[in-house]
């Protein structure tokens, strides 16, 4: 099993890449990392990522689960044509996608969250239901393969959502 992981090159939001990672790798789930540019990505508490590959690089085909980790850096994906088209594939390939805090815009700004309950950051909700999602201000809420989460202090419950939807039996 593995999952890919895209993050703003600056100012994603540590917790929201750290506890999901942990919990995807402590259930044998690898995870690859994604960026609009590679080398070291930066958090806004100072987390120090490896990007393993280029945004442009990610084909939902090879993953399970494609993740979008949330942060004032992420709002650069909010129109990207790039995470709109992975975002759509990942659904079309029924894929689990799933988003964290501002993230959940770039999956609503792609169309993929018209008529979906999802959650997000809530200083973005008006964002969400402008793209036709039903906001539900949740921690983390699920709508089929679609798993979206309202922040940092989520991020651990989200990790998990996503090892469960891909029906990895958990350890604990």
């Amino acid at each position: 099993m593995n999952a890919a992981f895209i993050i703003a090159h600056e100012n994603f939001r540590d917790e929201e890449y750290a506890e999901p990672t942990r919990v995807l790798e402590s259930n044998n789930i690898q995870i690859v990392t994604a960026s609009w540019d590679l080398g070291t990505a930066t958090g806004k508490l100072g987390l120090q990522v490896k990007v393993d590959t280029a945004i442009d690089n990610i084909d939902s085909v090879n993953y399970n689960a494609v993740v979008f980790i949330g942060g004032a850096g992420s709002k650069k994906y909010w129109d990207n044509p790039i995470a709109h088209q992975i975002a759509v594939k990942t659904m079309n390939n029924k894929k689990v996608l799933a988003a964290i805090c501002s993230a959940p815009v770039t999956l609503a700004r792609a169309g993929v969250l018209r008529g979906k309950k999802a959650t997000c950051f809530s200083g973005d909700k008006e964002e969400l239901i402008k793209g036709g999602a039903i906001y539900t201000g949740n921690p983390v809420e699920q709508d089929g393969l679609i798993i979206t989460a309202d922040g940092p202090g989520a991020a651990s419950s989200f990790g998990l959502a996503i090892v469960k939807e891909l029906g990895v039996r958990i350890k604990n």
